[in-house]
């Protein structure tokens, strides 16, 4: 009954890192390795939604920055055009309800951590033409906009561009994605919001206390805004014992979620990396282990059945699973992309 239930709901992944996959192989390849690799593994999760990340690694930064990101979109559109018969890459909320209107996959385009951007805020319209609707302004470390979590001790907030950056992200109608932002800089994004906000990956500090997560009231704080917050599956932020870190571990993050902003402010950013980082064959921002990266199931996208599973067994209500598990991105999807410049 569960797998029904999962089937009949909108299915909403707002982080998987796989265009970074894709975009390693050389063009010709993107469109056929899309189909071949990871459109099975998005259909067998009942994926509807797929937010599509765009992250670049060090090796291109800061000279090559710029042009990987341009490449990585270019991947996404043209992966899009070669699989048109099942995904779309949607624009606007219209878009998006055409391709659920058709069975295709919806993809939206997102930045982690705006590469190559560095202080020119004006490139945001620019991106934003190309697709962009969702955006990041620093990843572990420091950039020209803001300080990423992993220099929390710098207790920094958003330098002026990154000020600027925000103002130009709600005029051209980018979502302002709070993951991975420093401490200090998630509070000053929240005095200065005049738009929701969305955390596409992150999961409770209360339940972990590691820097990638958010506090209480930070999580009252996007929920004030008319956003959410999308729990990140990644085993390291969900527990600090190894041995704690599973399935009903995360559902303690979303029910946690859940209970402090309401089932409708809650969301799924799964942040699969596992496969990615294997098949580029290189080791993630903290260590080597690979298992590590993935409970077990969720390894990827066609795991997704086991939470809508595990939220049952938990008790939620079949409405608020439906909310969790893509409704509310949908809905949020709905009021913001709507907007136009």
């Amino acid at each position: 009954m569960t797998l029904q239930l999962h089937q009949r709901g909108v299915v909403a992944d707002t982080h998987n890192d796989l265009l970074m996959a894709v975009a390693a192989r050389p063009p010709q390849r993107w469109a056929s390795f899309f189909r071949e690799r990871w459109l099975p593994q998005l259909r067998a999760g009942s994926v509807n939604l797929q937010v599509l990340p765009i992250f670049i690694d060090d090796e291109f930064r800061p000279d090559g920055a710029l042009r990987q990101m341009l490449r990585m979109i270019e991947c996404a559109h043209t992966l899009a055009e070669g699989n048109s018969d099942s995904v779309k890459l949607c624009l606007d909320a219209s878009d998006i309800d055409d391709a659920l209107a058709q069975e295709k996959i919806a993809l939206v385009l997102a930045l982690e951590s705006a590469p190559g951007l560095d202080a020119n805020t004006e490139l945001f319209a620019t991106v934003h033409r190309l697709g962009v609707r969702i955006a990041s302004l620093a990843h572990w470390g420091r950039t020209a906009l803001a300080d990423g979590s992993g220099e929390d001790a710098t207790g920094s907030r958003l330098t002026h561009a990154g000020v600027d950056a925000l103002t130009e992200m709600e005029r051209v109608g980018v979502l302002f994605d709070v993951s991975h932002l420093g401490a200090a800089g998630v509070e000053h994004v929240l005095e200065l919001a005049k738009r929701p906000v969305i955390a596409t990956h992150s999961s409770a500090r209360a339940l972990c206390d590691h820097h990638r997560n958010l506090t209480d009231d930070q999580i009252r704080g996007i929920a004030a805004t008319g956003g959410m917050v999308c729990v990140n599956f990644l085993p390291e932020f969900l527990d600090a014992q190894p041995a704690n870190r599973s399935l009903d571990r995360l559902i303690d993050h979303i029910v946690h979620i859940a209970e402090l902003i309401g089932t409708e402010r809650v969301g799924l950013g799964p942040d699969f990396i596992r496969e990615v980082e294997h098949d580029l064959r290189r080791n993630c921002c903290e260590g080597p282990d690979l298992g590590a990266l993935a409970l077990p199931g969720l390894e990827g996208p066609s795991g997704l059945p086991l939470v809508t599973q595990a939220l049952a067994r938990r008790g939620l209500a079949e409405h608020d699973i439906l909310k969790i598990i893509g409704g509310n991105v949908l809905d949020l999807m709905h009021r913001e992309l709507a907007r136009r410049a």
